[in-house]
């Protein structure tokens, strides 16, 4: 081919690589020695100018494998060589891959022609600014011709396939590295959107069209259907491009009259975003019914392979019904501005298509547990969800009865209920499609129920009557369930666990729906607990209860989340369909929110009757009843102010009836009455103390116990005032401070329970008396530490299990206690902090080899610095430090943390995750030293003997630094809290910062070093975090290792930099070099190309090439490798100097 780069072409040469390609493919098949075989073909990516050797293997190598490395071998050489091709090189490498792909239709080497078709794509998006629109319309001419069928179907499938991938490569979710700014993406994506983008959609329109009756009228598969499938996913995927080129002129008033939504539905698990591709798109997708057509289509092809249940899962078939339920998403002045009418008919003509794949739920639903196809079921229920996101509840609903007798929302609830008997049915079974199916209902009812007006119902009273139908057969259908897994004593049997996210999820859904119709289903739940609670005191122990015990269990989980929010981290309110959804009732003791919520509390109140809770009271049970209380005491136990402000607001903003604002507040206000506030405290405390000291080792019920419903009451301030004043309360700091009962805990456990009891002492209004709840709650405590730490003996018994144990628990307690401080606890805190300031320096000593021990008084004073910070006077401050500098010199003199070379590769990998853990704790220590307050305060005291702040935090760097070890750069949190400790000296400390960039030069070697080995010996390297990914707002994010090659790179060329710290910059620079070899030579031709002057042009680039090729270098990292490149550097930096900035 004319123009196609790479010279004359060796053909013994040319045959030798592929041969050695096609080895190395054929070693990775087989396993064996990857490395070497990696190798072969990386050099082959790399090569310079490997174009005529990737042609000859393309055209002659008979293994796919080879071929397809060639294929992306083109790719990487192009991109990389961009600025060195001629426009005769560029032109003839993207019409050779065509060609290739073209001619080659007929291959059944799929994946050899997609990556072919993907290497096309991306070198003409790199040439897309440069090229005229003359230059893209002679390519796109015959591409055109291929897919409108002028040269058979097998072309028109790989012309199809080709815009495909184009489409993908020029999106910015898909698009490949290029090395590029992000505006070259962008301009390119807005070419496309406004000068092809449309004219693609038509040309796979006219596909469709042209091989649509051939495919009717043909009893036998032919190639025109797989052409035809192409078409319809290349018209799916144009309408899932991101349109921005596009204006709204729309009338929001209009679209609210009329039911259409006009906000953006977030949706939870699932993403779907509206297609506005704008009124220019008006023509082909609305007004030439586009949407009749091909639902059309899809009907006539049903009905035709109506005898083959499998025929849903086609390919052609899968495409199709992904089309028409992206179609259902269209929206904005792609339609007409005319009120909504066209778009509300255009849902509707799609939803009477739709329905024919989903009615009736119960025969379809059969049908696929028979075998049949899921997966037009699946995309019924997508397409209905999409329709929803569009539209407002009413608006929903109606949809459906201009064709049937009942409304869409009846159709979803027998759609659901159909999902939960499939997924409760076959929990055992691998089919997915009822978990699948019942995902995407659930976020379909989110979508109605979710975001509701206050004064106004999301449904009409049909809809609430079929909500209140499903929630009820959900209930059964779980109640049954957990009934017949009663006695299964296998891993499933773990049904509805309370601590399982996606369960907490899926129940918080059902509670929407139970909220829609919460006049009956309210009462419904009441109904049910009380039928178990008389079952079990009907039962005196003659039958086995675990069935009911089961139902109860799930009650509780269910009715917890339909009576409360999860409101994590947030004030919890009364859920608004609970206040506005029972205008009628007068009396506290008719509502049914009331007696379901006393029901439930005084069937709990009788485990603490031992006998009771003997028989009924399970671990499992108790986990149950202690999420509900924490849930509903956090929701009903509102004070009194609080529950008048909602009530005063919601009167001010109402049009509803007196009774609904008097339900309101009975609601708000009906805790409270008769002292039940209080005697509700008061059970929670005694079930507390219950869970913690008669369920030992139910780990998970202790946890709730202590992180949930404990932490709950004191959290908020109303319900913590109330507490601290019960015996029940002092009864429980006493078993804390003194007793032996709450050292059973586990050592986190602890640490919360501690913080929770001392977080309780800001609510005890009187100073003193708060004061002096901390030294009662913690004075033993730290008593016991002490008096540990000076038993004459204790060498002798330190490394008893016992009192090992007891030092381990003293130490989470004090932790816990110390991150509890608040303006009013801290001194108290301080004092205790100091009190066991010297004993903690004699456990470090004794215990230095016991790294349990070690990482739990780092952490104990990690937190006790971090939360005193703030509060310390100059000669407080001054003491914490030199405590600060005395623990880090003990920790450095016994070595604490160190591996020695010479333990077994065993040992030291079991002691890694511990020397870990000691690292981030120190790194943390001396970042909160290094925080602002310390040095603030300490800057001010002069007197003398006051420590120097940044000798403590020195001191720390230097035993920290050498601990951190290549292996521990897999720790990503790690790196992560060294670099902010760096960060905190150099604003701190600027002046004292004079070996800092040594530091930073020798960190960076040691990442691209580690990395560079790691690959090289076939493993992974540094974690995926740290190469090239998406980052948090969804772009591309470079990897770490290219990040420091082009800031060294910088640092060389255009900013002061010192010569003597040449041999550390030699060093980094290296491995990155070797790491990021594309990248390096993309910079150096940046470079040249910018330079005007041609003898400063020619003398950079000697410079360039003899600083990688002097003295023999090699690609190694070996000593004297590094010693030639730290000649190379300084000759570099000397041939520069005059020209560039180097100081």
């Amino acid at each position: 081919m004319q123009g196609f780069p790479g010279g004359a072409p060796d053909p013994q040469q040319l045959q030798a690589t592929m041969l050695a390609i096609e080895q190395a493919c054929s070693l990775i098949q087989l396993h064996m020695n990857p490395s070497e075989a990696e190798k072969v073909i990386i050099s082959l990516h790399s090569s310079l100018m490997p174009y005529q050797a990737c042609r000859f293997i393309l055209e002659t190598s008979q293994m796919p494998n080879a071929r397809f490395q060639a294929a992306g071998a083109i790719g990487d050489a192009a991109v990389r060589e961009w600025g060195i091709l001629t426009d005769d090189n560029k032109r003839s490498l993207i019409l050779y891959c065509l060609n290739y792909v073209m001619e080659r239709a007929n291959s059944p080497d799929g994946y050899v022609q997609s990556k072919v078709s993907a290497v096309a794509a991306r070198l003409l998006k790199r040439g897309w600014v440069e090229f005229g629109d003359q230059e893209k319309a002679a390519i796109f001419f015959e591409v055109e011709q291929s897919i409108r069928g002028t040269h058979g179907p097998n072309r028109q499938f790989a012309a199809i396939n080709f815009l495909e991938t184009l489409v993908s490569e020029f999106s910015p979710s898909t698009a490949s590295a290029m090395g590029l700014p992000k505006e070259f993406h962008e301009q390119c994506e807005c070419s496309l959107e406004m000068h092809f983008l449309k004219n693609f959609y038509c040309w796979a329109q006219a596909a469709v069209f042209n091989t649509a009756d051939k495919i009717l009228n043909s009893n036998v598969t032919i190639p025109e259907e797989r052409a035809c499938s192409a078409a319809l996913r290349l018209m799916f995927q144009i309408l899932s491009w991101n349109f921005k080129q596009t204006l709204e002129h729309e009338s929001s008033d209009d679209k609210i009259n009329s039911g259409l939504r006009i906000d953006t539905i977030n949706l939870k698990k699932f993403e779907r975003s509206l297609v506005k591709p704008g009124s220019m798109w008006r023509d082909i997708l609305i007004s030439s019914g586009h949407a009749t057509w091909v639902l059309n289509f899809y009907t006539t092809l049903r009905q035709k392979y109506s005898y083959d249940t499998l025929w849903g899962d086609s390919p052609i078939a899968v495409s199709c019904r992904q089309l028409i339920v992206q179609l259902c998403s269209l929206a904005g002045s792609v339609f007409p501005n005319d009120n909504g009418d066209a778009q509300i008919k255009h849902l509707m003509l799609i939803l009477s298509a739709v329905v024919l794949w989903i009615e009736p739920p119960d025969v379809i639903a059969a049908s696929i547990r028979n075998g049949g196809s899921e997966s037009e079921f699946i995309d019924g229920c997508h397409a209905l969800l999409s329709i929803a996101s569009l539209t407002t509840g009413s608006l929903f609903d109606n949809l459906l009865k201009s064709i049937r007798h009942y409304g869409t929302i009846n159709l979803l609830s027998a759609l659901t209920s159909e999902a939960v008997k499939s997924v409760l049915d076959n929990q055992s079974e691998e089919e997915t499609w009822g978990i699948d199916s019942l995902d995407i209902l659930l976020e379909t009812w989110n979508v109605i129920l979710g975001d509701v007006d206050a004064d106004k119902s999301p449904i009409s009273a049909d809809g609430a009557l079929a909500a209140s139908s499903l929630f009820k057969v959900i209930v059964e259908s779980h109640l049954k369930a957990a009934a017949d897994s009663a006695f299964e004593d296998t891993d499933d049997t773990e049904y509805f666990h309370v601590s399982v996210s996606k369960r907490d999820e899926q129940l918080a859904l059902y509670a929407l729906i139970a909220r829609a119709a919460a006049d009956t289903t309210i009462p419904f739940l009441a109904q049910l607990f009380s039928e178990r609670f008389a079952r079990l005191n009907q039962r005196n122990g003659e039958s086995d209860p675990t069935q009911t015990l089961e139902e109860l269990y799930w009650l509780f989980l269910v009715t917890s989340h339909v009576l409360t929010d999860s409101g994590e981290g947030e004030t919890l309110l009364i859920p608004e369909a609970l206040q506005t959804g029972f205008p009628n009732v007068i009396e506290a003791a008719q509502h049914p929110v009331v007696t379901l919520s006393w029901s439930i509390i005084n069937f709990s109140r009788q485990c603490l009757d031992p006998g009771i809770r003997a028989k009924f009271f399970s671990p499992r049970l108790m986990e149950a009843v202690i999420w509900f209380l924490a849930r509903w005491v956090a929701t009903y136990l509102v004070p009194l102010d609080v529950s008048r402000g909602q009530v005063s607001r919601a009167e001010s903003g109402s049009v509803g009836s007196n009774g609904s604002q008097h339900s309101r507040k009975l609601l708000n206000s009906f805790a409270w009455e008769n002292n039940q506030g209080e005697l509700v405290l008061d059970f929670v405390v005694l079930i507390s103390m219950l869970a913690l000291t008669t369920y030992q080792g139910e780990n998970e019920l202790q946890t709730l116990t202590c992180q949930k419903l404990l932490a709950t009451v004191v959290r908020r301030k109303h319900t913590c005032t109330y507490l601290v004043q019960l015996d029940s309360w002092r009864d429980l700091t006493r078993a804390f401070a003194s007793g032996r009962s709450l050292l059973s805990l586990s050592g986190r456990l602890q640490r919360s329970l501690a913080e929770t009891l001392a977080c309780a002492a800001s609510c005890i209004k009187d100073p003193e008396a708060s004061a002096q709840y901390l030294r009662d709650l913690m004075g033993p405590v730290a008593g016991c530490l002490v008096e540990n730490a000076n038993r004459s003996d204790l060498k002798s018994v330190a490394q008893q299990p016992d009192v090992v144990y007891m030092v381990c628990c003293l130490l989470e307690r004090l932790r816990g206690a110390a991150r509890a401080a608040q303006p009013r606890t801290q001194k108290v805190l301080f004092e205790m902090g100091c009190s066991v300031m010297n004993p903690l320096l004699t456990l470090l000593e004794v215990y230095k080899n016991q790294s349990t021990v070690v990482y739990m008084i780092l952490k104990f004073v990690v937190d006790f610095v971090d939360g005193q910070s703030v509060f310390l006077s100059a000669k407080e401050t001054s003491a914490l430090v030199s405590f600060c500098l005395r623990l880090l010199q003990i920790y450095s003199s016994h070595n604490i943390g160190k591996v020695m070379l010479s333990l077994s590769s065993s040992l030291r990998s079991e002691s890694q995750a511990e020397k870990y853990k000691d690292l981030r704790a120190l790194l943390r220590l001396l970042t909160n030293i290094c925080s602002k307050d310390l040095v603030g305060f300490l800057s001010d005291c002069n007197g003398e003997g006051s420590p120097d702040i940044a000798e403590v935090i020195y001191v720390g760097l230097d035993i920290v630094t050498p601990l951190i070890s290549l292996d521990l750069l897999k720790y990503p949190k790690l790196s992560r809290d060294y670099f902010v400790l760096m960060s905190h000296l150099l604003e701190v400390y600027p002046e004292k910062d004079s070996d800092v960039v040594e530091r930073c030069l020798a960190a960076v070697n040691a990442l691209a070093s580690y990395h560079f080995k790691e690959r090289l010996g076939g493993r992974g390297g540094l974690s995926s975090q740290l190469m090239e990914s998406e980052g948090s707002n969804g772009k591309l994010q470079e990897s770490i290792s290219s990040h420091f090659l082009r800031l060294l790179l910088q640092i060389l060329l255009f900013e002061d930099f010192r010569l003597e710290l040449a041999g550390h910059a030699a060093d980094a620079l290296l491995p990155l070099l070797f790491c990021e070899q594309e990248l390096y030579q993309r910079l150096v031709h940046e470079l040249l190309e910018k330079q005007q002057n041609p003898a400063v042009k020619s003398r950079l680039s000697t410079a360039f090439h003899n600083l990688t090729s002097s003295n023999n270098l090699s690609s190694s990292l070996d000593r004297p490798n590094k010693q030639r490149f730290r000649k190379n550097l300084l000759s570099f930096l000397a041939d520069i100097s005059s020209f560039m900035q180097i100081k």
